[in-house]
């Protein structure tokens, strides 16, 4: 086909669609992307990339024509997506919920947010190691921890070092558990994080630490530690603790950190609240 029919042909296509056609191409782009960004990040996308894989490899059987192959894919993907259901809830749910309140609306914090979330958090962990206060903070990035969120006590509160020394000092309610903090504002306090399942762990590690890990090995959050006994501050990322950060270096990852995420917001009116 030379270029002259080629061009013909696609004027013809393009010719022959009505607007209900462009509307549906449309609506089909807008779901998958949707989807696409409310999973993007958590533990369910990365197990729908396998799913994909796995489809991939039926159509492949199929052409192919290898039967037996083709049998055992379609009944893994019978379980499969079962599985996806049922192990995936939380993810799924929070999806859902998000995607009712039009939380695809995503922006950068301006800086004089950014300045305002380092030097609170700055100052409240440094007067907690040097009260000897154990703390533990987890700062949500994109892997949402809304079924951690909901086993804690809500707050939905600002930023502020008063407010986690409060929360943190002994023998208060919530001083036990994490403060999970999300889109800049206080989510929680008072949450139930999973321990690590890594058994090279440090004997001198407490549930804290253990904590901080576990939530680190299987989201891409940020865990920062005050021990109790020691009174130093660590960062845990990715399943990998670093124990008595010097100061400048603290400062500057959590400018990093907060300057680099790009925040979902569950409604204009959040958004506005943030700016």
């Amino acid at each position: 086909m030379n270029p002259s029919e080629l061009m013909r042909a696609v004027v013809l296509f393009f010719s022959s669609l009505h607007w209900t056609d462009y509307v549906d191409v449309l609506v089909v782009a807008w779901v998958i992307y949707s989807l696409v960004a409310l999973l993007s990040g958590t533990r369910a996308a990365n197990l729908l990339k396998g799913l994909g894989i796995v489809f991939l490899l039926r159509i492949m059987t199929q052409k192919l024509s290898l039967y037996s192959l083709e049998w055992l894919m379609q009944a893994f993907m019978a379980v499969g997506i079962l599985a996806v259901i049922i192990i995936f809830q939380p993810e799924l749910r929070r999806a859902l919920e998000q995607l009712g309140r039009g939380g695809l609306l995503r922006t950068k914090l301006p800086e004089q947010e950014i300045s305002w979330l380092v030097k609170e958090l700055h100052n409240a962990l440094h007067r907690l190691a040097r009260g000897r206060t154990g703390a533990l903070i987890v700062i949500e990035r994109q892997t949402g921890l809304r079924d951690l969120v909901e086993s804690g006590i809500t707050l939905d509160a600002q930023v502020s070092a008063e407010l986690l020394l409060t929360v943190f000092a002994k023998l208060t309610p919530l001083h036990d558990g994490a403060v999970i903090i999300a889109r800049n504002r206080i989510e929680a306090a008072s949450c139930f994080l999973p321990l690590s399942q890594n058994y090279d762990i440090a004997h001198d590690f407490g549930t804290r630490h253990r904590a901080a890990l576990g939530i680190t090995e299987i989201s891409d959050a940020v865990a920062l530690v005050v021990s109790e006994e020691t009174g130093l501050i660590s960062w845990v990322e990715g399943g990998v603790i670093e124990r008595n950060l010097p100061d400048d270096v603290l400062k500057e990852r959590l400018t990093r950190l907060f300057a680099a995420e790009e925040y979902a917001f569950s409604s204009l009116a959040e958004l506005k609240r943030s700016l």
